[in-house]
């Protein structure tokens, strides 16, 4: 695999990509393509940065790993393209939100505008979630992170479930404002994220440090 990654996230994790961990990760995901179905396709496991320079950087959305059925997983946490049925937890962020109800659940809109959906994990074996998990994709992700934290300025991070939250001893809260809340899926969306206004909350944070709000 050619590891094509965004110029200004090039730049800012150099020193990651050149390490030895990271080498053994992206050899490992090369032989269970080789092996096997795994989702997403090579050129899209990292979208997220494509779509979302690090300069343009305003919300940070952390996932687990990538949606394991056929034509769900695009490289964006939490999104699927545009012809795929939403998922439920989707639908609950779209609920939160407030608008009418979405014909797609594709988030690259979201990413233009600099939401970085991350997933923790970026790449999974077909109908085998966290399959990839502890092959190195977390000590990646938790580097992004920190660069995000160490090197920006004004990031509304929204960590939604345990999992998540595992990663805000990551984030400097002196300098960004972190939302947490269960997680959006069907089986703990109503213990707390249906209502937690973070959408909103977000806006209201950017605005405030001049930044543009996110069209949801």
């Amino acid at each position: 695999m050619n590891v094509q990654i965004e110029a200004d996230w090039k730049a800012v994790l150099k020193s990651e990509l050149g390490k030895e961990y990271f080498t053994e990760l992206i050899d490992e995901v090369n032989s269970l393509y080789l092996s096997g179905v795994v989702y997403p396709s090579q050129e899209l496991i990292f979208n997220a940065f494509t779509y979302c320079p690090f300069t343009k950087v305003k919300v940070v959305i952390l996932g687990q790993d990538p949606y394991h059925g056929f034509g769900q997983a695009h490289g964006l946490a939490f999104s699927v393209p545009d012809e795929i049925k939403i998922p439920p937890s989707l639908m609950n962020i779209y609920k939160e939100i407030g608008n009418s109800l979405p014909l797609s659940g594709n988030l690259v809109p979201w990413a233009e505008q600099g939401v970085l959906l991350l997933n923790s994990t970026l790449t999974v074996t077909a109908h085998q979630p966290g399959s990839h998990q502890k092959l190195g994709w977390e000590t990646f992700t938790d580097a992004v992170i920190s660069k995000v934290s160490d090197k920006q300025k004004h990031v509304v991070f929204l960590l939604w479930g345990a999992f998540a939250q595992k990663k805000e001893g990551l984030i400097d809260h002196t300098k960004h404002l972190v939302l947490t809340a269960p997680h959006p899926s069907p089986l703990s969306a109503h213990r707390g994220f249906l209502g937690c206004g973070h959408f909103r909350k977000a806006n209201e944070y950017l605005e405030k440090h001049k930044r543009s709000a996110i069209t949801w």
